[in-house]
Order: C-alpha cells, then structure tokens, then sequence
C-alpha cells in the first residue's frame, strides 16, 4: 500500500507532453509553403491544421501530391499519429520545412510521452496540440 502513491505519480508524470522545435528563420518570411500530402496520416483534418498554421503567420500555401512541390521556394513534409483511450487523439506529429535544395530550415515536433498516461490533456485537440508547435516554430514572427 505505501507504493500506491508513487505508482499513481509515474502514471501521471508518464503522460508529459515532449515539445522540440527548431524554429524557422525570420529571414524565410512571405514565401510560399508547399506541403506535400500524406495520405497515410489518418489524423482527422490534420492537413487543414498545417495550412492554417502557415496561413495565420501570412504564408501562402499550396498543397501538392506529387513532385509539382519542387517550384515552391519551401517544402513542408509532416508526420502525424494517433492513439486510442476512449476515443481517439493526437500522439505524435513532426513538420520539417526545407528549402528547394533539401536543407532543413525549421523542425517542429509534438509528442504524448507514454502515450498520454492518466493525462486528460491527451484528449486536447489536435489544432491546440499543434498550435503550442507552430509558435516556437513561428517564434521570430
């Protein structure tokens, strides 16, 4: 019984959100951002989420399938997945920005350490996850 405690206390702490970011150069300002699609991001409007995110920081966008992205001054790629617990939520989410040439000029990552443990913020929205991102990747803005 004394263990009950401590044991309840690394379940919450488990449940941390992790936040690492690298942020976009000021000097990388109204450009047009190309976000390439990933269909296998099943996270429910997560693509809308990032066009957003550029668009409120005055970005243009355009979202590609293919390689039609290569005119585009900045290339957007993304990760995104998703847990269960009741329903589902937003776990773990990467952006990388890159230039035409292929280096990177901004990292932003979202991560639910243990899967959110006893948490309720793990059941925050995806837009409210994604928005803590985009203002440290958007910080010199």
């Amino acid at each position: 019984m004394k263990h009950i405690p401590i044991i309840i206390v690394a379940i919450v702490v488990a449940g941390c959100t992790s936040i690492q970011v690298t942020p976009l150069d000021s000097g990388v300002q109204n450009q047009v951002a190309c976000i390439e699609e990933n269909e296998k991001v099943i996270v429910p409007r997560f693509l809308e989420i990032l066009v957003n995110g550029f668009e409120e920081r005055n970005f243009t966008t355009r979202v590609y399938k293919d390689s039609s992205g290569k005119n585009c001054q900045l290339l957007v790629t993304y990760t995104a997945t998703r847990n269960w617990d009741f329903t589902p939520y937003l776990s773990d989410a990467e952006v990388w920005i890159r230039d035409t040439s292929g280096n990177r000029l901004g990292y932003g990552q979202y991560h639910l350490k243990g899967g959110g443990g006893l948490a309720f913020t793990k059941w925050a929205s995806a837009e409210s996850k994604m928005e803590k991102v985009f203002d440290q990747l958007f910080t010199k803005y």
